[in-house]
């Protein structure tokens, strides 16, 4: 291979590996992007599951509550 080939070739690698070099810049940051994101999403679900729970405990009391009051109405003549 002849000098100017050889540096065409290097020239061509060079070029290659800085697009790849930026891609995988793009991919990493991304990927920290995607990952805060989730962790974001995991704590959101946390509390949407924290909620859930307390709601559904307060319905559970209420339920309670109006079944004692109910049960506690006369019956009615009909």
């Amino acid at each position: 291979m002849t000098q100017s080939a050889t540096s065409a070739t290097d020239s061509a690698v060079d070029r290659d590996l800085v697009v790849l070099e930026r891609k995988l810049a793009t991919l990493v940051t991304y990927t920290r992007a995607l990952r805060a994101a989730n962790e974001t999403l995991r704590h959101d679900l946390a509390a949407a599951y924290e909620r859930n729970r307390a709601l559904a405990e307060r319905v559970a009391t209420a339920t309670e509550r109006v079944d004692a009051l109910l049960a506690r109405l006369p019956e009615s003549a009909e």
